[in-house]
């Protein structure tokens, strides 16, 4: 479905209030920011910032489910014989791209890693997307694939981006999220015997770059 002008603008001010409040804990931090700071730097009532957020955590991850959908219809989108786990590593490799030229991402990383109520929320987005990714996995397989090794699947991804995520942070930024990537997907990469179907056997433990 199209998307509508008023989607395009109430998008538009959810990036706009999500800026503001991630800048604001990270000068003054998390507890110390309230949710009237947030308003008063972009212009509006804490009433306001209600129909937009339904705490001040949510501001932290703005726009978590569009990219979910983005990454599902990415997943879906891949070559239908590709195998899942080289499916999810080309999908997830291109939005580390994106994170890692971002001018932001770092000290919003940082400030998710400092917040102990952040990790928190962080943990249940992960698993939003867990399932989501577990389900296109299963649905692309036509029936090779079942629930119990699409789900183990889409947590070793999801494990690969927390670790690249940590890593990037302990590096300054340093570090190429690219790269730590598809170190993380070389090292847990599953056997497939049948590339045609997808059908999955288990992992074995690369020691290569």
């Amino acid at each position: 479905m199209a998307e509508t002008l008023r989607d395009r603008t109430r998008r538009a001010v959810r990036a706009e209030i999500a800026d503001a409040a991630v800048a604001l804990f990270a000068e003054r931090g998390f507890d110390e920011t309230t949710v009237e700071d947030i308003a008063r730097a972009v212009g509006m009532t804490k009433r306001s910032f209600f129909r937009y957020f339904p705490t001040k955590e949510d501001a932290v991850f703005a726009g978590t489910e569009v990219l979910v959908e983005r990454v599902v219809d990415d997943l879906r989108a891949r070559p239908a014989d590709e195998p899942p786990w080289e499916c999810l590593h080309q999908v997830l490799r291109r939005w580390q791209e994106e994170i890692h030229r971002s001018a932001t991402a770092l000290a919003h990383e940082r400030l998710i890693e400092s917040t102990p109520v952040l990790r928190a929320r962080l943990h249940q987005k992960r698993e939003l997307w867990r399932h989501a990714a577990r389900d296109v996995l299963v649905e692309r397989s036509a029936g090779a694939l079942d629930d119990f090794a699409a789900d183990l699947l889409a947590n070793a991804a999801v494990a690969v981006l927390e670790s690249v995520a940590a890593e990037w942070v302990r590096t300054d930024g340093r570090a190429d999220r690219g790269e730590l990537l598809d170190k993380g997907f070389a090292t847990l990469r599953p056997r497939f015997p049948n590339a045609t179907n997808g059908t999955f056997v288990g992992w074995h433990h690369s020691s290569g770059s």
